[in-house]
């Protein structure tokens, strides 16, 4: 059960073919909050539903799918074990704020944990003063410096 407003139960699950339009549409919503925009379609969500190491937890509260969090499973040869990277973690705006990205977090966390994993990762800009809080709220610290090149 999640305390807020109205309580509600969620279940957070692997995510699945039907989900598609839901997660399309949320990685859309996130994309105008931030206000870019992101190329993203069905075809393509269909794609890395299909990769061996790429994964999306679904949050839902009842029969309403309300949030999801994707992230990509890899071995590295530093640490000689899997590693997880988060690519993103987003919730319905009527949702915010009331627990469900602490709840995908911890479940992820969870499963990560139970399976050997040694290492979770994520980035975000560095202005995104709300998410560098969330995450370090969850035991995640400042160890390193991502850097990116975007090809066009």
């Amino acid at each position: 059960m999640i305390p807020g407003e109205h309580e509600f139960t969620l279940n957070i699950r692997q995510a699945q073919i039907d989900d598609i339009p839901f997660i399309v549409q949320l990685i859309q919503e996130l994309a105008e909050m931030e206000k870019v925009s992101s190329p993203l379609n069905k075809t393509y969500v269909k794609y890395y539903l299909s990769q061996p190491n790429c994964y999306i937890l679904v949050a839902e509260a009842g029969d309403q799918s309300i949030g999801l969090l994707s992230y990509m499973m890899k071995p590295d040869l530093f640490h000689g074990s899997d590693t997880c990277t988060i690519s993103e973690l987003v919730v319905s705006k009527g949702f915010r704020g009331r627990g469900v990205g602490s709840a995908l977090l911890d479940h992820l966390m969870r499963q990560l944990i139970s399976i050997g994993c040694v290492e979770i990762s994520v980035s975000t800009l560095p202005d995104n003063q709300g998410a560098i809080q969330f995450y370090k709220r969850h035991g995640l610290v400042d160890e390193a410096v991502l850097l990116e090149r975007h090809f066009n």
